[in-house]
């Protein structure tokens, strides 16, 4: 070795814990046509925890078994009904918010559990607190990062120009796809091309909403669209715009902050990165102000994405206290 050739920093060890198989794997068949994929990993006699992935249509991944010590916590993942695994693919039909969390009760049922620690971010959030609102006797603790609280802001401020203003470059490109007359409001524009029939236009403009969303996912990412080019994008973006087009499928009352007092004795914590483009950190600030046993926790370099450094860390932590202060 040339003894002069400077030495190259060696990467800072990851706080995730190693790579796990799942001990379950299966196909359950929900009401409308659904069949969705669950595994579980970890502890089998641990605490139970369901982790909800994000999108919607995002998928569950390998990765988000490695938050957990799993020999502490019975770990339990999910597709959601139309992405992953889950069949049929990019199906919106019998395909909304309450559908969900009926595959949650559903599969809480199938696996015995009384009651579990909800873990999800981004949509994921979304529906861990719609779950908690509903079902508060089977909601023991919640971890969640980079909150959306599904309101018309939060969607004004990603598909109407306001996250655009930090990427006027990428944002031109987005909106671009489109005629000048349908800009005003890109959610419904794309819609039209996400729902034509045409695979070859459905693909085309899937890939470039899921582009959009990429680019702006993690505060080191320069712009790259990342999986806008994926094969799932087909999913990720009919399933996102089929249910962002409809509100979440929150009637009047049913938004998040409009009943938190059911959820006001769940403990739990927010993990929110600082300069998340895609969920402000004021849906977080707002929803632990309502929230009296659910500690913030705003990591000071960090955008949305779950693998940013600073909101990894503070998750694995997170889940080890929690770990420790629930009973067995």
């Amino acid at each position: 070795m040339d003894k002069s050739a400077p030495r190259m920093p060696h990467p800072a060890p990851s706080p995730l814990y190693p790579p796990l198989d799942p001990f379950d794997q299966r196909m359950l068949e929900v009401p409308g046509g659904h069949t969705i994929y669950v595994e579980q990993c970890g502890n089998p006699e641990g605490i139970p925890v369901v982790v909800l992935h994000g999108g919607p249509g995002g998928g569950c991944s390998p990765a988000m078994r490695r938050y957990f010590d799993p020999a502490v916590w019975r770990v339990i993942l999910f597709d959601q009904r139309g992405c992953g695994r889950s069949r049929p693919t990019a199906s919106v039909e019998n395909n909304t918010t309450w559908d969900l969390v009926s595959d949650m009760e559903a599969i809480r049922e199938v696996l015995g559990i009384e009651a579990w620690v909800l873990f999800g971010g981004s949509w994921g959030a979304t529906l861990a607190l719609i779950y908690a609102e509903e079902h508060p006797a089977r909601t023991r603790a919640m971890a969640l990062r980079g909150t959306f609280l599904m309101t018309a802001a939060e969607l004004d401020w990603f598909y109407r120009g306001g996250a655009g203003q930090f990427w006027p470059e990428l944002w031109d490109k987005f909106i671009g796809h489109l005629p000048e007359e349908e800009r005003a409001d890109p959610i419904a524009a794309y819609h039209r091309r996400l729902f034509s029939g045409d695979l070859a236009e459905e693909t085309r403009f899937a890939r470039a909403w899921a582009g959009w969303e990429n680019a702006l996912a993690s505060i080191d990412n320069d712009g790259a669209t990342g999986d806008g080019a994926s094969p799932t994008a087909r999913a990720f973006a009919r399933l996102e715009n089929h249910y962002f087009s409809n509100g979440g499928f929150l009637a009047e009352g049913q938004g998040i902050l409009d009943r938190l007092d059911r959820i006001r004795d769940i403990p739990g914590v927010i993990v929110q990165g600082r300069f998340d483009m895609i969920c402000p950190p004021s849906g977080a600030w707002k929803l632990s102000q309502g929230l009296p046993k659910v500690r913030l926790q705003m990591i000071p370099r960090a955008g949305h994405a779950l693998s940013e450094p600073g909101i990894t860390a503070a998750l694995v932590q997170a889940m080890q206290e929690m770990a420790e202060t629930l009973p067995r």
